[in-house]
């Protein structure tokens, strides 16, 4: 990848963009991992009428724990797919963060959208499933850009999840986010329990957990000629009876809230690696 994106052949950025918007209304742009098609980002988008300009920029099929990977082996495309003056939607066949990138890049190069929103999953992304999804992937994309950024998950894996108890919820959160922009640096994780009436939101932190069995072996040999497994998994919460995480509020049917940074620094540790230092 390293030569790819630092060979001296690489072409100049080029096809810079701006949708026409309307400088007194909010511009969010949505995307998500489970395709433009997917039954969470129409939820989402339907919820968000009347807030603002919506601009969707979503994969054209599911790309499920492409976690922040984007494409630099081969060109993506853009098409429009439907815009009915209030909703534009556009599918890219790249990741959720080409999503993203391609629509600053093309929708909004003189104008960032005022928010951006990715969403909402098909499944959770609480605890440590924040690193490998698609969804927040995108969400810290938009981060870096220096624009405020939230992701929704419903914990429900069904390509049919009822999303009718949640839009309120992503409504809520938007309007409030809009009003409130968050600091540079920071996202929101938003995941939703799957009942009927959340009791609540709760501001949180991420639990600590992992995830262990992760294939399921289907059939073959690799020692002979080749093998093939299945992703599957079970959680382990490794602070089960800790009362400030997501999980533990999400199990008491809560909406949970955690404020995610995408500065990786372990600034407290410095100290513990002093002797490396030379």
């Amino acid at each position: 990848m390293d030569n790819i994106l630092q060979s001296s052949t690489r072409p100049k950025a080029s096809g810079f963009g701006q949708l026409p918007l309307d400088p007194n209304r909010p511009a969010i742009l949505v995307t998500n991992d489970d395709g433009y098609e997917a039954g969470g980002i129409k939820a989402l988008v339907e919820s968000l009428r009347g807030v603002g300009r919506i601009i969707v920029c979503a994969p054209d099929s599911p790309r499920s724990g492409y976690s922040a990977s984007f494409t630099c082996s081969r060109p993506i495309n853009l098409m429009l797919v439907s815009d009915d003056g209030e909703v534009a939607v556009y599918s890219c066949n790249g990741t959720p963060v080409d999503c993203v990138k391609i629509a600053l890049h093309r929708f909004f190069h003189e104008r960032k959208p005022n928010l951006i929103l990715s969403g909402i999953n098909h499944g959770g992304n609480d605890s440590v499933s924040v690193m490998y999804s698609g969804t927040m992937g995108a969400v810290l994309e938009g981060c870096a850009a220096g624009i405020s950024s939230v992701g929704f998950s419903l914990l429900n894996l069904s390509p049919m999840a009822d999303f009718t108890h949640v839009t309120s919820i992503t409504r809520r959160i938007t309007e409030l986010v809009l009003a409130n922009p968050m600091p540079r640096g920071v996202v929101l994780n938003v995941n939703i329990p799957d009942v009927a009436e959340p009791k609540g939101i709760r501001i949180c932190r991420q639990a600590d957990g992992y995830w262990e069995s992760e294939y399921h072996y289907l059939e073959g040999d690799e020692q002979t000629d080749m093998s093939w497994f299945q992703v599957t998994g079970t959680y382990i919460n490794n602070e089960p009876d800790a009362a400030d995480t997501d999980r533990y509020w999400l199990d008491h049917e809560y909406v949970s809230v955690v404020p995610t940074t995408i500065d990786h620094t372990a600034y407290q540790h410095f100290e513990l690696f002093d002797y490396l230092v030379k």
